[in-house]
């Protein structure tokens, strides 16, 4: 087995912590930077279900991970019917421009019964796969992960990370130094680990110490640089924490009490970490993890907020304000240096998809594939309300010219 130096520099030439993809691919859960901000232009602002729709198509199958795209490709994850009772777990890639299939691959064959137990807003494919380096990464929580080439074969399978999980799976990896790292917090003995991209070997797992009641979250780690440390930071029950990516080792942790079924991905600006605590009554943080070592809960939470934080959907950090909605549809501004709120207002309808903020507005979508697109302003301003006729969890792709938006049963390109 390669030591955690050799590792790095047998990958450093494939990989790096924060990787160079073009600005107008969304090559992973919440685009280049896993923040949900894009750099692409000419992006809709008004559609409706007839209207503006380059195309739609069905996607076999049935699954909430969000389209990632690249190079003029789609790539999705679905839990196909095998005809048998049971299910396949898909990946499958279509072509951007006109979106015909190109290839559907089963990729793994859970266990009858593996994929059960599942919550009703949640499928066996709700985990967003990563395109990178001319692979394809797709991972389905405790049923197993694995890389393809982007001609859709196979390259390798990993299915030893076994856990108990409750309501499913739902957390997507991050592709940090040739590693693949994710969450695996079921119902008992929680864990973060790593896998080698290159082959899919286990590199490191990682316990959780978590006293929470309840252990299992799906949140997707985020990894950022301290003074030219990476670190990746993994929110789970009961406390977020930042692992070193060479080794796992815990670097520090903030506690949130019994916070649990933790969703949203943690975004970092102006030195500052913003995640969600999760259920039951979800607080937005804001930490600095400069300094921090060990328990540092005391010492480097910089402030929180409980009115309107999210359960589900993620943040999005434009300039010096935080924008987020919260699960019921309040939607806020806030100052992302201060937490002082900027403005608050409530948007119709439920929501579970992370907003994405394209040439200076946020897209915020609804359960029932409503959109509101508000400019991203310290002033509270609704530009467009777009209404898709399909129900979508999923969060929406941004490239140039085009939204990608991945509805109960089919995969919409939207253009201006």
């Amino acid at each position: 087995m390669n030591t955690p130096q050799s590792l790095v520099l047998s990958c450093a030439a494939l990989f790096s912590p924060c990787l160079a993809w073009s600005s107008s691919d969304w090559p992973q859960f919440r685009g280049p930077d896993g923040d949900g901000i894009s750099a692409s232009k000419n992006i809709p602002l008004h559609w409706n279900a007839t209207t503006s729709k380059a195309w739609s198509v069905e996607v076999p199958g049935s699954g909430w991970s969000s389209p990632v795209v690249a190079d003029g490709k789609v790539y999705l994850t679905s839990a196909v019917p095998d005809g048998a009772g049971d299910i396949s777990l898909n990946a499958i890639c279509m072509d951007a421009g006109t979106g015909k299939l190109l290839w559907n691959t089963g990729v793994l064959h859970p266990e009858p019964g593996e994929a059960k137990a599942m919550h009703k807003k949640n499928t066996a494919a709700s985990p967003s796969p990563i395109v990178a380096g001319g692979r394809l990464y797709v991972h389905f929580g405790h049923m197993g992960t694995a890389a393809l080439d982007l001609a859709g074969k196979v390259i390798w399978t990993q299915t030893s990370l076994k856990y108990k999980p409750v309501h499913g799976t739902g957390g997507s990896p991050a592709l940090v130094n040739g590693l693949l790292v994710f969450s695996g917090d079921g119902a008992a003995e929680p864990f973060v680990a790593a896998l080698d991209a290159a082959n899919g070997a286990v590199r490191w797992q990682t316990p959780r110490q978590t006293t929470a009641k309840k252990n299992f979250s799906f949140s997707t780690p985020q990894a950022i640089t301290v003074k030219n440390q990476v670190q990746v930071i993994s929110p789970g029950s009961g406390f977020v924490a930042a692992y070193n990516p060479l080794d796992g080792k815990e670097i520090w942790k903030v506690s949130y009490g019994e916070g649990y079924s933790v969703v949203p991905r943690p975004v970092y600006a102006h030195g500052l970490l913003f995640l969600s605590s999760g259920f039951d009554a979800a607080v937005l943080y804001a930490i600095r993890p400069e300094g921090a070592v060990g328990d540092a809960t005391a010492d480097h939470v910089a402030w929180t907020l409980k009115k309107g934080a999210p359960h589900t959907p993620s943040v999005v950090v434009v300039d010096d304000s935080l924008f987020c909605v919260s699960d019921a549809g309040i939607a806020s501004c806030v100052d992302a240096l201060t937490g002082e709120v900027r403005w608050s207002e409530r948007l119709a309808g439920n929501f579970s998809a992370s907003p994405v903020v394209a040439e200076g507005r946020i897209y915020f979508q609804n359960e029932t594939g409503f959109t509101h697109v508000v400019k991203a302003s310290k002033t509270f301003e609704l530009l467009a309300t777009n209404e898709l006729g399909e129900r979508t969890l999923a969060s929406p792709a941004v490239t140039d010219g085009a939204l990608f938006i991945r509805g109960e049963t089919h995969l919409f390109k939207l253009v201006p």
